[in-house]
């Protein structure tokens, strides 16, 4: 029979270790963890010859890790932190489970807010981070990123929520200089609105044969949801993305200007870091993808 061995440093050294580490002191860490003194001392003594370099550095009434010291302390959080998050998938669970989720705030404003309950229901916490900036999967700054894109991302296991259209609308107030409907290139009369993408006017102009490139009169927004705000306004057109904002066509505020339509090549996808297994964060994903199901047939319909 064989059997490997590791050489592993004494554990009870490793929670010594960063109890003196919080509490800048043997002292502190002994009433922490409920020891005395010198128990904390023997301990990290024991993971210093194990290690074979000192931790710590005596000054004044406490103490303070060494650069071996830093880097090691680094090392054992996110070593134990990732045993931690290993066994999570494990463990029974009993009540709530808190889930952390990243969205941008325009699409949690428009779509994700309104049916938090129904994603929640009773047995789940969203810990919800609004951000501009992409949280990492695999730094585990967030267990579901909601991501919009064309779900290519490497490492990631992305599942769009919805299909989206595109259709341009303004202002009920809006006066469209014409004399039939309008067409694609009558739009360039007024100001186009946009978010930082601009790759969807550029595609729904070049139908027509317009080489769009942003102009003075045009405006751009950091969030979608300000873009349709500043159309209710009545400060230009945008490009609605239905179903993520039918609701600002039922109650009337936004009209369609043209029948004209295309289907979005990008959409929101639910993102999971590739692997993931905890069953409260895949239950999430697959509540979020049917939700929006729901929404793309009932638009359909």
């Amino acid at each position: 029979m064989t059997h490997s061995s590791y050489d592993l440093p004494p554990l009870d050294g490793l929670t010594a270790l960063l109890a003196a580490a919080e509490e800048g002191s043997f002292s502190g860490a002994a009433a922490k963890l409920g020891l005395n003194h010198g128990s904390v001392s023997r301990r990290i003594a024991s993971l210093e010859h194990w290690l074979g370099a000192p931790l710590f550095e005596r000054h004044g009434r406490g103490v303070r890790l060494t650069p071996a010291g830093l880097r090691f302390t680094q090392d054992t959080r996110e070593s134990l932190g990732r045993l931690s998050h290993s066994a999570e998938q494990w463990r029974p669970r009993r009540g709530r489970q808190t889930v952390r989720m990243s969205v941008v705030p325009s699409f949690a404003r428009l779509w994700l807010l309104p049916r938090l309950h129904a994603i929640e229901q009773n047995d789940t916490h969203i810990e919800l981070s609004l951000d501009h900036r992409t949280m990492d999967l695999d730094a585990r700054e967030a267990e579901i990123v909601i991501r919009y894109g064309r779900g290519t991302w490497v490492g990631v296991d992305a599942k769009r929520i919805m299909k989206e259209t595109l259709t341009p609308v303004a202002s009920p107030d809006t006066q469209i200089r014409t004399d039939g409907p309008p067409a694609i290139a009558d739009l360039m009369q007024w100001p186009l609105l946009h978010d930082s993408d601009t790759s969807q006017w550029r595609t729904f102009l070049s139908r027509a044969g317009i080489s769009y490139r942003p102009r003075w009169q045009d405006r751009r927004f950091e969030d979608y949801d300000t873009v349709l705000a500043a159309a209710e306004a009545g400060l230009g057109i945008a490009l609605l993305r239905q179903p993520l904002a039918s609701d600002r066509l039922a109650h009337g505020k936004l009209i369609a200007l043209t029948s004209d339509y295309m289907e979005n090549p990008a959409g929101h996808f639910v993102c999971l870091r590739a692997g993931a297994a905890r069953q409260a964060v895949l239950t999430l994903r697959d509540r979020i993808v049917a939700i929006g199901d729901e929404d793309s047939c009932s638009k359909a319909g």
